[in-house]
């Protein structure tokens, strides 16, 4: 149980994405149209262009649609009739770079006769078409600026490129999604003429059609380089054999995304593993292609992970990914996360949580709860009353979900319960009724009053006479506070790991209140000055123990030259 307590610090990791706009001011020398008395003066200014990197929105809503129109047409005349690029492609880089019409309209001052203006800039000004080009095929600006020629500036000087572009046009890519494949693959528009055709082409041999061939390399270009994709092959034909059909999971995948085939036959590997016969495998992946999906598997091995730390065996996770909701993956595992992180942050005992992930590990993964604080307080109760409720019906958790309305629970009665059993238990001790030494004590005491009298008794069974044990609680009731195992461990270790007599902690009953890693601290740098004759050799309990720790180093630990570098290590020992 030691890895559940350990997932703890794992499950807070936290994540974000966060998008940004940037303005960049460039200071160039520009030449700028200005139309008077029916001629064109070129005149040279240094002036500052602010070129605002926005998303394609961003950049048309800044003109109106008129004035847009007429830039688009300029560019294509320009782009076909002046550059002679085929109508087709002219028409789709002046419909779609937004951002390069929107610098292009910037200098001009008079938008009553923009493609006038465009057109006279064009003929004295030849653009990098290689600009308008890639922000055409779906590259942001930030992405354009590293991969322009820089010896180029005109389309047609790079042939090849060209062709590429055109095989995947003419085979059905759409346009606006080919910058994906020149990002992740640029290589491929390097290919030699009829290189690229016969890649698409032995993907068909596979089987596929070709409204596939196009969905597949536009959500994994990975799969255009080098010969055809042996892991991508594989999970083509254990899908198949498992009864799924090509182009069923050709339709599940999102050119949106980019995916690991390798990944993929992994879980695929997996679930064959876990799964009794092909027909289970194949029902799962039809009712669920997000977890072999989702992060191409990773979502799943990542719940998988979880499951297999709390002790999931073979048949548990069959069954789970058997009857797993219809959601997404992703969203299921945060749920599950945060469901196991909500009963150990209300201090549920390791076994009833692993219990209960067991046993309703679909249940617990299909909402997401509220945060424990939130229920606690909404709810008005403590975290044991919680534990309890859970424990007794774990299916009262989805009425803690997001978005739903807690209300407190009605008084059970047990505060005042317990309010009783404390006042009973002081006047036992022989405290005077509503004395100001009895309300200081009640104020003290914390947990169920039914609890003071076993934790009493462990002072008793230890050798300390009732009386003596009633006259401490009387100096330091706070010592009642702890659980009867911890106080029983702290005498033990007090008396039989120290040798301190019994009598001792009579004497100073507040030691029973540090943790054993502090008195362990302490006690073992006190050792080692008894051992260099730099500490007196029986300190006393309250000593050696009650100051700060700014004052025992500074009246015991730096009696020794060597004493303060012994007290760090000995800080990290024991974790102090």
């Amino acid at each position: 149980m030691n890895n559940l307590r350990k997932l703890n610090s794992l499950w807070l990791l936290k994540w974000g994405f966060s998008d940004f706009h940037s303005n960049i001011r460039v200071r160039s020398k520009a030449l700028i149209l200005f139309y008077s008395s029916s001629r064109v003066e070129i005149a040279e200014d240094v002036h500052t262009i602010e070129e605002i990197r926005a998303p394609k929105c961003s950049s048309a809503a800044r003109v109106s649609r008129a004035v847009r129109n007429e830039a688009q047409e300029a560019l294509l005349e320009y782009l076909h009739c002046t550059r002679n690029l085929p109508f087709s492609d002219a028409e789709h880089i002046s419909k779609n770079s937004p951002n390069f019409l929107n610098k292009l309209l910037k200098r001009v001052k008079d938008e009553q006769q923009i493609g006038h203006y465009l057109t006279k800039y064009f003929r004295y000004n030849p653009v990098n078409e290689f600009e308008p080009f890639f922000e055409s095929i779906g590259l942001k600006q930030s992405e354009i600026d590293p991969v322009l020629p820089r010896s180029l500036m005109f389309l047609s000087d790079d042939d090849v490129l060209m062709e590429n572009y055109h095989v995947l046009c003419d085979y059905g890519v759409d346009r606006s999604k080919i910058g994906k494949i020149y990002k992740e693959v640029k290589e491929v528009f390097g290919y030699d003429y009829g290189v690229l055709q016969s890649k698409l082409r032995g993907y068909e041999d596979l089987g596929l059609s070709q409204a596939s061939v196009i969905k597949v390399v536009a959500s994994s270009p990975c799969l255009l380089v080098g010969v055809v994709d042996c892991e991508f092959v594989e999970v083509l034909e254990m899908l198949k054999k498992v009864g799924i059909e090509h182009d069923w999971i050709m339709r599940q995948l999102s050119e949106k995304n980019s995916y690991q085939w390798n990944q993929m036959l992994r879980i695929l590997s997996f679930f064959n593993e876990i799964f009794c016969s092909e027909e289970e495998v194949g029902g799962v992946v039809r009712r669920h292609p997000g977890l072999m999906l989702d992060g191409s598997g990773s979502k799943t091995f990542s719940l998988i992970t979880v499951l297999v730390k709390l002790g999931f065996k073979r048949g548990e996770l069959s069954s789970l990914l058997l009857q797993f909701p219809r959601m997404q993956v992703g969203t299921f595992t945060r749920n599950f996360r945060q469901a196991l992180l909500f009963l150990i942050e209300i201090e549920m005992e390791a076994d009833d949580i692993v219990k209960i992930i067991s046993e309703y590990s679909t249940f617990v993964g299909s909402f997401a709860l509220k945060k424990p604080i939130s229920i606690l307080t909404n709810l008005n109760i403590g975290k044991k009353r919680l534990c309890s409720m859970i424990k007794e019906d774990p299916r009262q958790l989805k009425n803690w979900t997001l978005g739903l309305r807690v209300n407190p629970l009605p008084n059970s009665g047990e505060n005042e319960q317990s309010l009783i059993q404390k006042t009973e238990f002081l006047l036992k001790l022989g405290f005077v009724p509503n004395s100001a030494e009895m309300k200081k004590s009640l104020k003290v005491f914390r947990g169920k009053g039914g609890e003071l009298q076993e934790r009493f008794d462990c002072f008793v069974k230890a050798g300390l006479d009732r009386k003596v044990v009633s006259e401490m609680i009387k100096v330091a009731p706070h010592v009642l506070n702890q659980t009867k195992d911890l106080i029983e461990t702290k005498i033990d270790f007090l008396v039989n790991g120290l040798g301190y007599p019994i009598s001792s902690i009579a004497n100073f009953p507040s030691c029973i209140s540090y943790t054993i890693e502090r008195v362990k601290l302490r006690f073992s740098m006190y050792n080692w000055l008894k051992e260099q004759g730099a500490a007196g050799p029986s300190l006393a309990l309250s000593t050696i123990l009650a100051s700060s720790d700014k004052k025992f180093v500074k009246y015991y630990v730096e009696h020794h030259p060597q004493g303060p570098e012994v007290w760090e290590k000995l800080k990290k020992e024991f974790n102090v």
